[in-house]
């Protein structure tokens, strides 16, 4: 097979895009092979222009690349936006009887593929609706794959239907491939294969490998309200309540979400919510009273183009320092930003550790990018996660003191309704029994008190993580979800004979300067990418270390980086 090959779908909402790009990547990942899938749809209730599209390849993939090798096109605006996405000899697979395309008129040498999709759908399955499924198994037969594997994937996709919708998309998914195989003998340049070597992979979206992350941390209560790109992790946590024995609340307002997730957690059990930049807005002050009160609660929240309604269907990453200084007042500020499935999957667990163990809310930030694309993972290994959790004290504990001053800053925990252990979780300043104070001595030992807790939160994460040689040209430096472009850039730029390594940040409070100051140490060129136009991040690390970035590639237009641009932003700082 091809090294790397991409395939897009395209069409109006209600197609079924969404999740016939699904499907097609479970048949890959199936077969051994390595996709990433990335969804772009518009902030529309009914209609608009809908797209999946799947990365495949025998190697590892990390992210979404410009050129598209087969485009299924269910309706002619399809093929006119991603027609100068097309690579040389591309296919295009699309419903001739309402779509009409010749490549005179398209102007362009690709391969077309008239697979009639009403037609056949119609025929095998006595629904139009079908159409979605014929389009796959149609693709399945351009790049010469195994039906069986997408069969496969059909049966699991509908198990829950019955045997009637079963047979009914199966017989439209085969009949599309029938049809290619048929009409269209000559092999198209790509073609996909069974993996040589057959690896144990699974596909996860963003918001799943976190959601699982947090469950098998021992998260018992979740609340949110439906906000893209937060939606479906909402979705996810309420599929799972009757599995893994959780709370999950659907509340009226992001101001509910994060006092009923405080309250939870106030009550003993592990706490999450999620929200995108409008919610988190609403939380502010719910953040800063868990920081007060020292009630450990993890917050999701899933960034997306603002200000205000913004781009609500796209991504971004322009809340880093709102979420870095978020409610008024100072308190530790725990920010992580993961960079791929695996590591929203470890990192999600990590934060309710972090959160229990040291008394303090923690903000997980994610995107709308990171968060609804999906891709193969390796087994996520829960053996890896522990749970680590902050001592609570036995029953009539002599002389409670809640707040007790602590050298490492976290005091004794009770629970409420334990009997004997009586406190009082006070908003105001308080002393140690919690009861408010305006006392000068206790407000500064309290203060210091809670800001001690960041020296030990250090310890327990590990510095940014250096990739690629050590020796290198020029140092890129990223954070959160341009992880996966950026390392498809370094290989890219190996190819053509650049040394290029990558510095990922995901701790961006605390941040490790001491460790970034060492990696970016020297004269060799430097180059922040980030998904906002002020460069958040850049300005963080100049705040912490005095080290200035001024080489930047900054998008914010919605869509995520590419590899191809920060391969074309290396080679320009370079003058190679």
């Amino acid at each position: 097979m091809a090294q790397k090959t991409q395939w897009k779908i395209g069409g109006e909402a209600g197609f079924g895009i969404l999740s016939s790009g699904q499907v097609f990547a479970k048949a890959c990942t199936r077969g051994g092979l390595n996709v990433f899938g990335y969804v772009e749809y518009p902030s529309l209730i009914r209609g608009g222009h809908n797209t999946c599209q799947t990365t495949i390849s025998e190697g590892k993939v990390r992210s979404q690349i410009r050129q598209v090798d087969v485009l299924v096109a269910l309706n002619k605006e399809t093929i006119t936006l991603h027609l100068d996405e097309l690579s040389l000899g591309a296919a295009i697979i699309y419903d001739p009887d309402k779509t009409a395309a010749t490549n005179e008129e398209l102007k362009r040498d690709v391969r077309l593929f008239p697979v009639p999709f009403s037609k056949i759908a119609m025929e095998a399955a006595g629904q139009e609706l079908m159409s979605n499924n014929v389009s796959i198994g149609a693709t399945i037969a351009v790049y010469d794959y195994d039906i069986d594997l997408l069969l496969s994937v059909i049966k699991e996709q509908y198990l829950k239907k019955g045997e009637d919708i079963i047979s009914k998309n199966l017989n439209s998914a085969r009949a599309g491939y029938e049809y290619v195989k048929k009409n269209f003998p000559e092999p198209f340049k790509y073609r996909l294969a069974k993996a040589k070597k057959q690896a144990s992979r699974m596909l996860f979206s963003g918001n799943e490998a976190l959601g699982t992350g947090a469950i098998a941390a021992g998260c018992k209560f979740y609340s949110g309200y439906p906000m893209t790109p937060t939606s479906s992790l909402l979705h996810f946590m309420a599929g799972n309540e009757k599995k893994y024995g959780l709370i999950v609340k659907q509340a009226e307002d992001e101001i509910a979400v994060v006092n009923m997730a405080i309250g939870a957690s106030h009550a003993g059990a592990r706490a999450m919510c999620a929200t995108s930049g409008g919610g988190f807005c609403l939380m502010t002050e719910g953040y800063g009273l868990a920081g007060m009160t020292e009630t450990p609660l993890v917050i999701v929240l899933g960034m997306r183009g603002g200000p205000s309604t913004g781009l609500p269907t796209w991504t971004e990453q322009a809340d880093l320092k709102f979420a870095l200084n978020a409610s008024h007042g100072e308190f530790p500020r725990v920010v992580f930003a993961p960079g791929d499935m695996e590591e929203l999957f470890y990192w999600a667990a990590k934060a309710h550790n972090i959160a229990d163990k040291y008394q303090t809310p923690v903000i997980l930030m994610t995107d709308k990018h990171l968060a609804e694309s999906h891709a193969s993972v390796e087994k996520l290994d829960q053996e890896k996660i522990t749970v680590e959790r902050s001592q609570i004290v036995p029953d009539n504990t002599q002389n409670y003191l809640r707040y007790k001053l602590t050298d490492i800053g976290v005091s004794p925990r009770a629970l409420p309704g334990q009997p004997g252990n009586i406190f009082v979780a006070n908003s105001d300043e308080h002393d140690e029994r919690g009861i408010s104070t305006e006392e000068k001595a206790m407000r500064m030992q309290m203060f210091d008190k809670r800001m001690r807790k960041l020296a030990h939160i250090t310890k327990d994460i590990e510095p940014p993580a250096l990739y690629g040689p050590k020796r290198a040209e020029i140092t890129i430096i990223g954070w959160g979800s341009t992880k996966g472009a950026i390392l498809d850039a370094i290989g890219g730029l190996s190819e053509q004979g650049i040394k290029a390594n990558f510095l990922h940040i995901i701790s961006a409070s605390p941040l490790h300067s001491e460790a970034i100051a060492k990696a970016l140490k020297g004269r060799k060129p430097k180059l922040m990418v980030e998904l906002n136009s002020t460069a958040q991040m850049a300005g963080v690390i100049r705040e912490h270390t005095g080290i200035d970035i001024p080489n930047r590639l900054l998008k914010y237009d919605g869509r995520p980086i590419y590899p191809e641009e920060v391969i074309q932003k290396v080679r320009q700082v370079l003058n190679r």
